[in-house]
């Protein structure tokens, strides 16, 4: 095989296929952020209360969540290229056909479950998994710039989703994007590979000439039966659960739904969440860089202290420029949380089953996103504000800051493993 560092070597093609998975990952962000910004507007002009679009974003969300083990499965068994190609063409399908959609079960089956599976075989685990395939030093870094692409789409899409609901209607807006998924599944097919041994290549992992690269292992098809009986993969869900409720969840479904009782612009509710993913950019990637560096327990507990810290001022914050203060705060570790957990799903269970394992792990994420989504739009529904929502979620991030410290260290997991 080729080495892939080498000081006369042309451009490594994995960076290629970062470049392919990047696009992806930026539509599936844009996709899954649709119900938040459309969520006004739907509830104008569909007639449905807000706890029952709620519901339906909440049933995306958990299928989206629900379809990263099987994602992570079918990427470990048949590749990236043919899963992502796949969730591109139904998630084109899934938001054409849920601007036809003239009943509430025609919605929850195509704007919910249908959009769940498509967003979910592209953007739950891809990332995770092209980055341990095709990077070993740079893997962190790798991680964090694909976080940072679902930050991107979010930067990119929710002031155009926001331009499109005015002016096309949530409607209109929902044919574009599915247009762009169709319009990106070929390019993703054409470019993207599933292995660097497709191209004779190693992966882009030593420093120098003469380091060992790991070898390419199969994937052990029994990983979830020792998974489930390891402690550190229930910590590892539990707290990504909290991570999936207090981000996705409460944030990305109801802030501009939050911002409107406030009596605040949906322009204006639109530039706040754009300034959260221009912030995430920029702690994911710096998120990455650390993972490569820093024990990843002691990041992501930093990461979910930090977030209850901003939650819990949320609700005090007077209406208007303040705002800014939480979208910085919060911003800045929105999908921070994503590299240090990766990181340690494959140290802990191998990188050739990282996307089965974390597949499993993201589910818990989405789960905690859907219960989230659904219940804010009942506390709100029943309380008349959304004060209640965001300190508990609040109270729930402090607490995943605890709990992710009982990760086994990696020194430990080393000694026990001679």
């Amino acid at each position: 095989m080729q080495r892939s560092d080498g000081p006369s070597a042309r451009l490594y093609y994995g960076w290629v296929v970062v470049a392919v998975t990047v696009v992806a990952l930026l539509l599936a962000a844009g996709a899954r952020s649709a119900p938040g910004v459309f969520l006004l507007p739907m509830e104008r002009d569909l007639g449905f209360s807000r706890a029952e679009l709620s519901f339906s974003a909440s049933l995306g969300l958990l299928v989206f969540g629900l379809a990263a083990p099987l994602s992570g499965r079918l990427m470990d068994r048949s590749g990236p290229r043919r899963v992502a190609t796949a969730g591109l063409v139904l998630v084109a399908l899934s938001f054409y056909l849920s601007t036809l959609a003239q009943s509430l079960l025609a919605l929850h089956l195509s704007w919910g479950l249908l959009s769940g599976l498509g967003t979910g075989l592209v953007g739950s685990v891809l990332g995770a998994t092209v980055a341990n395939r095709w990077f070993v030093r740079r893997r962190g870094l790798v991680v964090g710039l694909f976080g940072a692409a679902t930050s991107a789409g979010q930067l990119l899409f929710i002031p155009l989703l926001t331009g499109w609901a005015q002016s096309l209607g949530w409607s209109g807006g929902t044919r574009l994007i599915g247009l762009g998924a169709l319009v990106i599944a070929p390019l993703v097919w054409a470019l993207l590979r599933d292995h660097p041994s497709q191209l004779g290549l190693l992966p882009d992992g030593p420093g120098q000439a003469g380091t060992p690269v790991p070898v390419n292992r199969a994937p052990d098809p029994h990983v979830m039966r020792r998974a489930l009986r390891h402690r550190d993969f229930w910590l590892l869900s539990l707290t990504f659960f909290v991570c999936g409720a207090t981000s996705n969840g409460i944030i990305g479904t109801h802030f501009i739904a939050f911002c409107s009782d406030l009596g605040l612009t949906a322009g204006f509710a639109a530039g706040m969440l754009a300034l959260m993913g221009a912030f995430n950019f920029i702690g994911t990637l710096a998120s990455g860089y650390f993972t490569d560096r820093v024990d990843p327990r002691l990041l992501l507990g930093a990461f979910y202290a930090f977030r209850g810290l901003s939650l819990v001022i949320l609700p005090f914050l007077p209406p208007g420029l303040a705002f800014t203060a939480f979208a910085v705060l919060f911003g800045l570790d929105y999908i921070a949380t994503v590299p240090p957990t990766t990181a340690l799903a494959a140290d802990i269970f191998g990188r050739e089953n990282v996307g089965t394992v974390y597949g499993w792990v993201f589910c818990a994420h989405q789960v905690g996103a859907a219960l989230a989504s659904w219940l804010g739009g009942v506390s709100r529904d029943a309380l008349g504000s959304y004060s209640a929502a965001f300190i508990a979620a609040a109270v729930l991030a402090v607490a995943a800051a605890v709990l992710v410290l009982g990760v086994t260290p990696s020194a430990r997991r080393v000694a026990a493993a001679r």
